[in-house]
């Protein structure tokens, strides 16, 4: 798990150091900044989606049925109120001076963006296995790096739930490095491939909803198709529908 503590101090960094200067920026600059950052997200997710469909063997129709499971799930399960009820929790157990006390506040705007700019996307399961299976941390090392600046820039605009976002981390980049040695030889290029959609997509619902705030969307509601979408391929293939 070498890879995930590196990550976790990346973003405790990020996240302190928010904290501590952000105050000193006028509001535009850190306005400015979060755009920034949803136009970058926007863009990674786009660049994931194209670099998905474009591997050989790839169904589109999977990531696509996989999402629309998915959400049925998520929204029949309301995993996003959830999350925001654990945001809630930290936020009345550690942040209870802070004066955000509203089930909307910043704490848990920033404990939920974090948290799945932290976990969604390909990088994430890629690197979680790498590191388990190999003892290899270098891409998570590189994620680490670019966690670690968005961080401080989350942090600097929405406070001090983002660095509880690390719980997040440590539970789900975490436990896939524990679980990488059982699930060894599962995830094939085309799994990938549709995972990287699937994983686009996220990234782009995450910048359009919540970092840009265009227009409200429940991402985390859409979790569960990064397990449905693997899933599809192993149903398709014993039926021989797919190789």
């Amino acid at each position: 798990m070498t890879g995930t503590w590196i990550n976790i101090v990346a973003v405790l960094i990020g996240s302190a150091a928010g904290l501590l200067f952000g105050a000193r920026f006028p509001e535009r600059i850190r306005e400015g900044v979060i755009n920034v950052l949803g136009v970058f997200t926007l863009a990674i997710g786009a660049e994931l989606f194209i670099r998905g469909t474009s591997v050989e063997g790839e169904n589109i129709l999977l990531p696509l049925i996989g999402l629309l499971i998915g959400v049925i799930l998520g929204e029949w399960w309301r995993l996003e109120a959830r999350l925001k009820s654990l945001g809630a929790y930290l936020e009345k157990r550690f942040a209870s001076g802070s004066g955000e006390v509203t089930q909307s506040s910043r704490f848990i705007r920033g404990f939920v963006s974090a948290s799945l700019l932290f976990c969604v996307g390909p990088m994430t399961i890629l690197g979680s296995l790498q590191d388990g299976l190999t003892g290899n941390y270098e891409l998570l090392a590189i994620k680490s790096v670019m966690d670690g600046f968005a961080s401080l820039a989350l942090a600097s605009s929405f406070g001090v739930g983002v660095l509880f976002s690390t719980v997040i981390i440590l539970f789900y980049q975490g436990g896939l490095t524990l679980a990488a040695a059982t699930i060894e030889g599962f995830f094939d290029p085309v799994m990938l491939a549709e995972l990287s959609v699937v994983g686009g997509v996220l990234l782009i619902g995450l910048a359009i909803g919540t970092l840009l705030e265009l227009r409200p969307i429940r991402t985390a509601n859409i979790l569960p198709a990064l397990v449905i979408t693997p899933l599809a391929v192993v149903v398709l293939r014993f039926f021989g529908l797919m190789y």
